[in-house]
């Protein structure tokens, strides 16, 4: 089977590249001309071979569940997730008599990763400020309301005035070519 696998051409490069291991351990090569033949470190030589006497042929598959689990459940980064689409409790909203009020004044006005962050914990979530950037990147998610100063429903509220002044003259566009060549000096 060791054989048979070795040449195989449609089972994983991983599995194939292991067996072939074997099987230059058994035509009676050392460690260190298996790892030159192959373009591997020894010790990764040394590795499958253990498990192979260990294991037998189940010893080269690749063994599941490795690396770090996640710390935080699915539910728990939802919920980091729904708090952006909820309004933070500082943000200040005209009441029903027309005084501006907000829910917590002490609390943020506005989203960022260190209010989600500090609110997530006040949800029993121990989550940190760049885990909840990558929380939120991955789902596409917006934690902020960008250029805020720029729109405004005061009546009294005037824009930006026009550009720059007259005065500056604006820069000619000059199309260059894409290599210097000797009429351009």
């Amino acid at each position: 089977m060791v054989h048979r696998l070795a040449r195989a051409r449609k089972a994983p490069r991983d599995l194939v590249l292991r067996a072939r291991m074997v099987e230059l351990s058994w035509a009676g090569q050392r460690v260190p001309a298996i790892a030159d033949e192959l373009r591997c470190n020894p010790k990764t030589v040394r590795r499958w071979l253990h498990r192979f006497d260990r294991f037998g042929l189940d010893g080269l598959e690749d063994l599941g569940g490795q690396g770090r689990k996640r710390r935080i459940t699915e539910t728990e980064r939802s919920r980091i997730i729904g708090l952006v689409k909820q309004p933070p409790p500082g943000r200040l909203t005209v009441q029903a008599d027309g005084e501006l009020a907000a829910a917590d004044e002490s609390g943020p006005p506005e989203w960022t990763l260190d209010a989600l962050a500090a609110e997530a914990g006040r949800m029993g979530i121990e989550v940190g400020r760049s885990q909840v950037r990558r929380i939120l990147l991955a789902e596409g998610v917006r934690w902020r309301r960008t250029r805020s100063w720029t729109r405004s429903r005061d009546v009294d509220f005037e824009g930006k005035g026009h550009g720059s002044s007259s005065s500056t003259p604006a820069r000619p566009k000059v199309r260059r070519s894409s290599a210097p060549t000797s009429s351009d000096r």
